[in-house]
């Protein structure tokens, strides 16, 4: 069962409190124990040192070796040890004979008894030092030998001190110890209380539960958007990468922790390492165009890193092409409105008349494009792929009044692939907006076992010299109007594409008079 104190009701703030300051005083309380025990123990050796010195004083002093050999022995020696006894402020000065029996005690009655306590260790030549039970009480005492000038052993010397008056001597100085163990306890507590309110400003006072319902809900939400979310912390390492912006860069595994040199293609690198926040940007990443935005992350006035949210403009850049391409259809179909209607009209005419060879003939000139239909078919029949990519964009090359024309010299061995498909219709889409109405493209596609070769020439202005190296660069276009709606994003997915195909591309000028596209992929393998 979970104790009253942890229960959740209890805010975390007295929580944290409580558990700090029981840490504090456990603490204290340990280091209380272990510093009066050090105490004790040093006051205890200090003791031990006094005895044996004062045991061995007494049991060299020339006096008390003479007085041996006197008469009365205790006459001698008894003054004397009782002089020792004072001096060093030790219970009891004792001396013996050989056998143990008293020549000095601090009671003069029991001067001539033997000694109460076994005198073995120190009359067999060894000195003793240690806690034992003698007529005065429990002692700590030393017993040192008494030896004559030839080194023979004639007695022993035992000097010792009350148990009690070390007990008193350590009682003296628990005051102190107790003083500064609560003075110790007093600031850790304060320390605690201090260290909470820190905690709960930086937590904004929130419990925990709260907290975690938070970054559930944060965790849930960036993870559950449809748009990517990088965020790059000051030391310029992943702090946070979301699950569609894993998928727009095309990585396999979180990238948390990492720096973002090792991960984002140079566009998006360049643009976390830039200083000004940037709204709408494209960018490219692998073969995704992708509209990126810049926000500097700041704390309390300070920045702490860089949001990077991206769209995938892939897909976006599509379907502007088609709108793009649907308006100019809606434009040619207005204009040929009334010409429609006037083809019909001789239609009809033709027909009233009984001349209907005639009218089938005008119905052939003017409705065009099943030759071109019957070339593309049988030019491309081994790739029903192709083949419908370029009768769609044969298709509305019509519309908009452009004739595409695939080379004679094409030919399909095996199907093209979906990096041949990607490449041509990108070209034929630039080559389609660059020539003017009643203009001409014209395809070549050579495909093989070695790779596939694609041609795109058309009539158009062409590309300057200038502008040949950078052609392929995201947002860069021939057109006047540079960056706009679909401008600039094809022919920068066709270099993608080429580049990790191993290909190449040239641009030439073509014998039609405008530029020439052409691009080789390699076999690699991987369709």
């Amino acid at each position: 069962m979970i104790p009253f104190m942890f229960r959740r009701s209890v805010s975390f703030g007295a929580l944290l409190l409580a558990l700090q300051v029981v840490i504090v005083l456990m603490t204290v309380c340990a280091a209380g124990l272990l510093a009066a025990k050090l105490q004790s123990d040093r006051i205890r050796d200090s003791y031990k040192d006094r005895m044996l010195s004062v045991a061995e004083s007494v049991a060299r002093l020339p006096t008390v070796v003479e007085a041996f050999d006197s008469v009365d022995p205790p006459a001698t020696i008894q003054p004397l040890a009782e002089l020792i006894r004072k001096a060093s402020n030790v219970t009891y000065v004792v001396v013996t004979d050989h056998n143990g029996v008293r020549y000095a005690h601090p009671d003069p009655k029991r001067i001539g008894e033997r000694v109460s306590t076994d005198p073995t260790s120190a009359l067999s030549g060894e000195v003793f030092v240690g806690t034992e039970t003698g007529t005065l009480g429990t002692s700590l005492r030393a017993k040192v030998p008494v030896r004559d000038a030839d080194g023979k052993i004639i007695g022993m010397a035992s000097v010792g001190i009350l148990e009690s008056q070390l007990s008193d001597d350590f009682a003296e100085d628990l005051p102190e110890l107790i003083g500064w163990l609560a003075a110790a306890a007093l600031i850790g507590v304060l320390g605690a209380a201090l260290i909470t309110q820190l905690v709960r400003r930086r937590t904004f006072r929130l419990e925990p539960a709260e907290i975690a319902q938070l970054l559930e809900t944060r965790d849930a939400m960036l993870h559950g958007i449809r748009e990517g979310v990088v965020a790059v912390d000051e030391k310029e390492r992943l702090a946070l990468v979301n699950d569609e912006a894993m998928r727009l860069l095309e990585l396999a595994e979180n990238p948390r922790g990492r720096l973002a040199a090792e991960v984002l293609d140079d566009g998006l690198l360049a643009l976390a390492r830039g200083d000004d926040d940037v709204a709408d940007r494209l960018v490219l990443a692998g073969e995704r165009v992708l509209v990126a935005n810049r926000m500097t992350a700041k704390t309390h006035d300070r920045a702490v890193g860089v949001v990077l949210t991206l769209r995938d403009r892939t897909e976006l850049h599509d379907a502007l092409r088609e709108l793009d391409g649907q308006r100019t259809v809606t434009e040619v179909l207005r204009a040929q409105a009334h010409e429609f209607s006037n083809h019909l009209h001789v239609i009809g005419g033709l027909l009233d008349l009984d001349r209907g060879a005639d009218a089938v003939a005008y119905i052939e000139r003017v409705g065009g494009a099943g030759s071109l239909t019957a070339d593309i078919i049988d030019g491309a029949n081994a790739d029903p792929a192709l083949a419908a990519l370029l009768l769609a964009k044969s298709s509305t090359a019509h519309e908009r009044g452009v004739e595409l024309r695939l080379d004679p010299g094409s030919y399909v061995d095996i199907r093209a692939g979906d990096d041949a498909l990607t490449v041509l219709g990108n070209l034929v889409d630039n080559a389609v907006d660059a020539v003017e109405t009643g203009g001409t493209v014209r395809v070549l596609v050579r495909s093989s076992v070695s790779g596939v070769r694609v041609v795109v020439d058309d009539d158009g202005p062409g590309v300057a010299e200038s502008q040949r190296g950078r052609i392929f660069d995201l947002g860069v276009s021939s057109k006047d109007v540079q960056g706009a709606h679909g401008r600039g994003i094809g022919l920068a997915l066709v270099s993608r594409v080429v580049t990790r195909r191993s290909g190449r591309v040239a641009i030439t000028d073509s014998e039609l008079g405008g530029a020439s596209f052409d691009v080789w992929l390699p076999e690699t393998g991987n369709r």
